[in-house]
């Protein structure tokens, strides 16, 4: 995207670019909190009761808001 910008191309090309990199990005980290609350946090919640993974991963959601 930089070089769209060194390049003077035109605004909304450059904001498409970055929509699709957000989505992409946010597609990756879905499927990562998905993967972690299904592996880690539900071993920790059969181990121990969970109280830590719970807050943890509460925490990492309001964050990615």
């Amino acid at each position: 995207m930089g070089q769209m910008i060194e390049q003077d191309r035109y605004c909304i090309d450059i904001l498409n670019q970055i929509s699709a990199a957000r989505s992409a990005l946010n597609a990756v980290a879905n499927q990562l909190l998905a993967d972690h609350t299904n592996g880690c946090v539900r071993k920790a919640v059969l181990d121990d009761g969970g109280e830590a993974a719970i807050a943890e991963l509460l925490q990492v959601i309001q964050r990615m808001r």
